[in-house]
């Protein structure tokens, strides 16, 4: 396990860049590619741009989730992912995060550099905890209702959220303790957006905070989402204000990693939030 991701503080608040390497993803797909070829410079470039603003993890992911989305195959997202994790690993000094839920993908990503795997889909594919386990790191869990984004939002129905949330991660966290991780090794996702309606969404943040006191790291991830969007129907990239108010929403109720698309101001926000605090005692 890399020093660059046990070395961080997270019950200090961290900002998780996001480098989606992919075409389509819903709010930057294709933005890192120069016609229909990605281009490492710009995956640096924007690399660099968001370490300098704070980001102290990036997330390198090859596939689109959003809802709707469709599979991508595993050959092809290996030829986005691995060349990215390389080179950031090889350049810059920054805990890489990969963004999947491939068997493969994980094995080479582990290979080329990255210190965390982040699976939306809780390793519930193919494979997919085999080769988590035979990596050695650290591994992110997302709640996601079933394993197919491109389904997921097809009514989605709980009797008490909050509960069946922190069950599901709790129970997928125990196979991985059993192969020999420690919770501090497994981190939690709640999954906003993942097979979640509008008030889902906001009913599991009121309910979040004991997640946080179940001895893994809470991560979240609001940024540029439609649970702000179909407040104001306001589109994924005028939605800043909305995705800073959640994260520090969150912030209040236990979660210390933050998935971004917009690094510097949910920076600001996070660190104005960890200094009232203090004073708050």
């Amino acid at each position: 396990m890399s020093n660059r991701l046990t070395d961080l503080d997270v019950s200090q608040c961290q900002v998780m860049g996001i480098l989606n390497v992919t075409p389509d993803s819903f709010s930057d797909g294709g933005r890192l590619y120069e016609g229909a070829q990605l281009s490492i410079d710009a995956v640096l470039r924007q690399a660099e741009t968001m370490i300098g603003e704070g980001a102290s993890i990036l997330d390198i992911g090859g596939e689109s989730t959003r809802p709707g989305a469709e599979t991508v195959a595993e050959a092809q997202e290996l030829e986005r992912v691995v060349p990215v994790i390389e080179a950031i690993a090889n350049r810059l000094d920054i805990a890489i995060s990969v963004d999947t839920s491939t068997a493969a993908v994980m094995i080479e990503a582990a290979k080329a550099g990255a210190h965390l795997i982040n699976d939306v889909r809780a390793l519930r594919r193919e494979g997919a905890f085999e080769a988590a386990v035979a990596t050695r790191l650290p591994v992110c869990l997302m709640h996601m209702l079933g394993t197919d984004p491109k389904t997921m939002q097809n009514s989605p129905s709980y009797e008490n959220i909050g509960a069946e949330v922190t069950a599901f991660l709790i129970e997928q966290r125990a196979r991985l303790i059993e192969a020999g991780y420690t919770k501090s090794q497994v981190w939690f996702d709640p999954g906003y957006g993942f097979g979640k309606t509008l008030e889902q969404n906001y009913q599991l943040l009121n309910e979040q905070a004991p997640m946080s006191q179940l001895g893994s790291p809470l991560l979240v991830g609001f940024s540029r989402k439609s649970m702000i969007g179909k407040l104001d129907n306001s589109a994924a990239t005028e939605r800043l204000g909305g995705s800073v108010s959640l994260a520090v929403m969150a912030a209040d109720r236990g979660a210390r990693i933050f998935r971004v698309h917009d690094v510097q101001p949910h920076v600001q926000a996070l660190r104005v939030w960890q200094m009232a605090n203090r004073h708050n005692n």
